[in-house]
């Protein structure tokens, strides 16, 4: 029996790698955590790993545990870690484990600034269609998939979303820089996490190395609208490092799709290619992906009624924010836009930063940005202002909350007020809005 021991088990991906273990026979584990959330807390109580207490318990780093699986939200300091190397277990990070688990097999590596979680679940879905086998992680729920993350013995694919955020408290470099992909595909490259990465120069050079990292013989995917992108590819075949460099386009075919919006067209192109790389051919992708609906809160679709429909959607960063409003005003044109976001990360709560917004959402009829101090505060960041936020966002549909429900009064005047024209309500947020049930809103709202 190997036994693994997960600290910081309640995050979404650890969780989901923790199932994704203990569903492999053989296998034991356990987790810590200071405190988790639904839907963690329900996921892992179902499958009997929820810890029996909060907090960290280093007397239970015992010398029979055979790895420890370290979540990026521990701190160098934490005593179970502390305790874990006194005693000399393997630790590993949550990308190493996955590339120990599938260094044998073929990987697909989705990367960018925006549209990963989308493109990995297009290719995921596909695949699953066609009945290929392959182990995954992916940063949303997909139609069909019971977890976020597959481990086995038997598939010779596996597809990773690739974030560029840090590895773990104790490895500082990027998480994609582990997965050395067979075939790599790169979104787009527009600067974000300011606070691992101050400046935009350094926020490329982490992408740099991320194709460099690209296996002999591999493949480099692009889009080829993305300025910086283009400039990778040129270096590498200046230095000629026998890698197949493939750019694309948005999609623009016959078969119609359920997704919309250019940078779901983008992302589904990517998708096409990777599979191809892979032995799939183009008509049977484009056949199976036309009935793909989406990843949850990827333009996820929560309320349609005659006149109005809702969605809500992770995007927070500005070129995220920018391609969602503009999809939204594209599909639905006659519509009265509604246009919701918050302010939640490191990122987007840093003054430095809030000018990377400027235009973001001037497609919107009626943009709404929410943030709270006490968040700011929480992270321990300089505070901003309304007034700065909305200077930074520079159009005048914009108006800056710091209640949400003062926000979320004024969204439902707003619907009443253009009820004959129609809605179009969008909803963005990596956060809650401030424990908002966005889904329950908009049902109520619009309905």
């Amino acid at each position: 029996m190997t036994r693994i021991h997960f600290i910081a088990i309640g995050g979404a991906a650890m969780h989901n790698l923790a199932l994704a273990v203990a569903s492999k026979a053989g296998y034991q584990v356990t987790g810590s955590d200071d405190e988790i959330f639904d839907p963690a807390l329900s996921h892992l109580r179902e499958a009997g790993l929820l810890p029996d207490e909060m907090g960290w318990h280093p007397e239970r780093i015992t010398k029979d545990i055979d790895a420890i699986i370290l979540g990026m939200h521990a701190r160098e300091d934490n005593p179970e870690l502390v305790r874990a190397r006194e005693l000399g277990i393997k630790i590993y990070s949550f990308p190493e484990y996955l590339y120990e688990q599938t260094k044998d097999k073929i990987r697909i590596v989705v990367g960018g600034s925006h549209g990963k979680t989308t493109t990995t679940s297009m290719i995921l879905y596909v695949l699953n269609r066609l009945g290929i086998e392959a182990d995954y992680m992916v940063g949303a729920q997909i139609e069909g998939f019971e977890r976020m993350v597959r481990l086995s013995d038997t598939a010779k694919y596996a597809v990773f979303e690739g974030d560029e955020y840090l590895t773990s408290p104790l490895d500082l470099r990027s998480k994609f820089l582990w997965y050395h992909p067979h075939v790599a595909i790169l979104t787009g490259i527009a600067w974000d996490h300011i606070n691992v990465f101050p400046t935009f120069p350094e926020y490329v050079e982490t992408f740099r190395k991320f194709v460099h990292s690209i296996e002999p013989n591999g493949s480099f995917i692009y889009f080829k609208g993305d300025e910086n992108l283009r400039l990778l590819a040129e270096e590498l075949k200046i230095k000629n490092l026998e890698l197949k460099i493939i750019p694309y386009d948005a999609y623009d075919g016959d078969v119609a799709m359920q997704v919309f919006g250019r940078h779901n067209m983008q992302n589904l192109q990517a998708a096409m290619l990777a599979c191809h790389c892979i032995g799939v051919a183009p008509d049977d992708f484009y056949r199976e992906i036309s009935t793909f609906t989406g990843a949850s809160n990827r333009l996820e679709k929560i309320c349609e009624t005659e006149r109005n429909v809702a969605y809500k959607d992770f995007a927070h960063s500005p070129s995220k924010l920018k391609a969602t409003i503009n999809a939204v005003r594209e599909r639905y044109p006659e519509k009265k836009l509604i246009a919701c976001m918050e302010l939640h990360t490191f990122s987007s709560l840093m003054a430095d930063f809030l000018p990377q917004y400027k235009d973001c959402m001037a497609e919107a009829d009626v943009a709404y940005v929410y943030f709270n101090p006490k968040v700011i505060e929480h992270k321990r960041l300089t505070p901003i202002t309304a007034e700065e936020v909305r200077e930074a966002f520079g159009t005048k549909n914009v108006e800056v909350f710091t209640d949400s429900k003062a926000m979320m009064s004024a969204v439902s005047c707003q619907c009443s007020a253009f009820s004959h024209q129609g809605i179009a309500l969008l909803m963005m947020s990596s956060g809650t809005f401030d424990g908002v049930d966005v889904k329950q809103f908009a049902k109520e709202l619009l309905s």
